[in-house]
C-alpha cells in the first residue's frame, strides 16, 4: 500500500468508529423514544443484545485503561502513511474533534459506566420481546 492508501485505510477507520459511536448513543435514544412511541423493532432482542454489548465494550475498557482497537488500527495506519495524526484530510479533522475529547481517563469510565447502567435500565423501561422457541422443523 502506498501511502495515500494507508491515509484512506485510516479515514475509513475513523468513519467505522464514528459509526460505532453513533450505534451506542443513538441506539439508546431510539429505544426510549421507541418505546414510547410503540416503535415494534426497538425491542427486537438481537438489536437489544448487541447494543447492550457494545456499551459493555466500551464500559470494560475504560475500567482497566485499554485503548480502543479502533483508535489503534487508526494510529498505526497514519503513522504508516507518513502523515501526523488526524492531520491529512478533512474527515479525518472533523470527526476527530466528535470522537475524542481532553479529560482524566476516570471521567470517561463514570460518564460510560453510568451511560451503561442506563441502557442496562432501559431493559426494563423497554423490554425486549421474548425469547422464541422454534417449534420443530
Amino acid at each position: 500500500m502506498n501511502e495515500q492508501q494507508f491515509l484512506l485505510a485510516a479515514d475509513a477507520v475513523l468513519i467505522l468508529h464514528t459509526l460505532f459511536v453513533a450505534f451506542v448513543v443513538f441506539g439508546l435514544l431510539l429505544v426510549v423514544a421507541g418505546g414510547a412511541l410503540s416503535w415494534d423493532w426497538v425491542r427486537n432482542r438481537t438489536f437489544r443484545i448487541t447494543h447492550l454489548v457494545a456499551v459493555g465494550i466500551v464500559v470494560l475498557q475504560a475500567w482497566i485503561g485499554m485503548i480502543c482497537p479502533l483508535t489503534r488500527v487508526e494510529m498505526w495506519l497514519r503513522s504508516r502513511s507518513g502523515s501526523a495524526v488526524y492531520e491529512g484530510s478533512f474527515i479525518s479533522h472533523w470527526l476527530e474533534s466528535i470522537l475524542y475529547y481532553q479529560a482524566p481517563a476516570w471521567v470517561f469510565a463514570v460518564c460510560y459506566t453510568a451511560f451503561g447502567a442506563v441502557v442496562a435500565g432501559s431493559w426494563y423501561l423497554v423490554r425486549p420481546r421474548p425469547r422464541t422457541r422454534e417449534q420443530g422443523t
